[in-house]
């Protein structure tokens, strides 16, 4: 649940592959009041070098399933670290990931966020829907979606869980922002 004092400074989204978290995330910079910054698993994977994200760092099964290994978990504990330092500096973070690695993916980020006001939300879609999603876009790998529709779920606690496979983007920035933010919109 969220260490909560006041309303969020960071909003961790977590869905599977094509779940809807980015298309949601661009919809609640647009009704979030202030300044919030968007973030995801992919901003890392992007910045890291190709040859980490090979051997040690992230392997791509055929099936779809995604095998992380130490080299990338060390450079994602510094991005972590990372993104906590500009949140205790003031930014507003929405930040989006998949917990490919069950409950110990949410305890590192909550260690990392330790003392940081933080809300998090679970980005559902039925899996027939992500796979369609997935369909779609050319660059990921076939499968994912439906791999990690529901695995990304399991074990995790979630302050508010959204389904966009039924509700438009706005509809649920909306709830996620008459969730913390009612009183302020």
């Amino acid at each position: 649940m969220a260490d909560l004092g006041s309303a969020p400074r960071v909003i961790v989204l977590n869905g599977g592959s094509s779940a809807g978290k980015s298309t949601l995330t661009r919809a609640l910079q647009k009704v979030l009041p202030g300044t919030w910054l968007r973030f995801s698993v992919d901003t890392l994977v992007d910045a890291c070098p190709p040859a980490l994200l090979s051997g040690s760092g992230l392997r791509f099964a055929d099936d779809g399933t995604v095998e992380v290994g130490a080299g990338l978990r060390e450079i994602e504990s510094q991005w972590m670290a990372g993104i906590a330092r500009m949140a205790e500096l003031g930014a507003a973070i929405l930040l989006e990931d998949n917990f490919i690695s069950g409950p110990s993916a949410q305890q590192r980020w909550r260690r990392a966020l330790e003392g940081i006001p933080t809300g998090w939300v679970g980005v559902r879609c039925d899996e027939s829907v992500a796979a369609a999603r997935e369909s779609l876009r050319h660059e990921r790998t076939e499968g994912m979606a439906r791999k990690q529709a529901d695995l990304v779920h399991q074990g995790i606690e979630y302050d508010l869980e959204l389904d966009s496979g039924t509700d438009s983007p706005e509809i649920l920035a909306g709830r996620v922002c008459g969730h913390w933010f009612h009183a302020q919109t």
